[in-house]
């Protein structure tokens, strides 16, 4: 399975962009707009932040779902064990600490901005009968959206004692329209082909993986898959270091169909129970 990597300044990147997804359900961008140092920057700040224990101060609310989220508080969907991994859900208007909200907004408003401009590639380049069922053009559904999320994710160095089966992030899929992850820390991405195989993801940094979420699945009738993946633990001498990433989730209004019955706010309490977050 061979992920397409996509240059954003190429005159067919917007055809190109969304034959992958309609083909893998991923996209790797070379060449986009996100500010390279911004991520540095923000990986080091919340490296710092996950390294001390004033994360407690800023624990998650289960209904806004902003804030910190402890180590093991996540499941795949139909997973037993809990992902190896703690995080932070970032939202403009919820909680964070002072000293990383501006870097951390500059970020997510970047992330926010190439979403919404992939989303209008997606529209632009599907067949008129797959975009002419949408509720609402793409880039409407996601208007002043107070969903759409950043996440910043650490998976602690392992230790050794982790049981047999536990994973840094089990096998799922995402819940959302798109999801933009800028390049991780360390390796660990993987995707699932349409024989059950799973590859990996390659992420080199500076680059950016996209991928199609159950609610662009839905609302396409299926035409973009929302592909299974997930971050394999390391191995060897790649065991005692951790893994930061960051993924921009892109979440449309709660009101906004995306079937005959079902709207992005009842699909996603739907799946918040399902990974244990509600």
């Amino acid at each position: 399975m061979q992920v397409s990597k996509i240059d954003c300044r190429s005159d067919d990147a917007a055809q190109r962009f969304t034959e992958s997804l309609r083909g893998t359900g991923f996209a790797i961008l070379q060449h986009h707009p996100i500010n390279a140092s911004l991520v540095d920057e923000v990986y080091a700040d919340w490296a710092q932040f996950f390294g001390t224990q004033r994360k407690h101060e800023f624990l998650f609310d289960p209904d806004d779902q902003d804030g910190f989220f402890p180590y093991r508080s996540e499941n795949a969907k139909g997973a037993t064990q809990k992902d190896l991994k703690e995080f932070f859900h970032y939202y403009p208007w919820g909680k964070c600490p002072d000293y990383l909200r501006a870097n951390t907004e500059r970020l997510y408003n970047q992330l926010r901005g190439l979403a919404a401009l992939l989303l209008d590639w997606v529209e632009q380049e599907s067949p008129k009968e797959v975009s002419g069922a949408f509720s609402m053009h793409l880039s409407e559904m996601v208007e002043e959206s107070p969903g759409t999320l950043m996440r910043i994710l650490n998976y602690p160095a392992l230790k050794g004692n982790e049981e047999v089966s536990a994973i840094r992030a089990a096998a799922h899929e995402d819940i959302n329209l798109l999801t933009c992850l800028v390049a991780s820390t360390e390796p660990g991405l993987q995707v699932m082909d349409v024989k059950g195989k799973w590859h990996d993801v390659d992420t080199d940094p500076g680059n950016i993986a996209v991928n199609v979420g159950d609610m662009l699945q839905m609302c396409s009738n299926n035409y973009f898959p929302s592909t299974t993946h997930r971050v394999v633990n390391p191995q060897g001498n790649r065991s005692n270091k951790p893994r930061l990433s960051i993924p921009l989730f892109l979440h449309p209004r709660a009101e906004v169909a995306l079937s005959e019955h079902r709207t992005a706010g009842s699909y996603l309490e739907e799946r918040l129970k399902a990974i244990g977050l509600k």
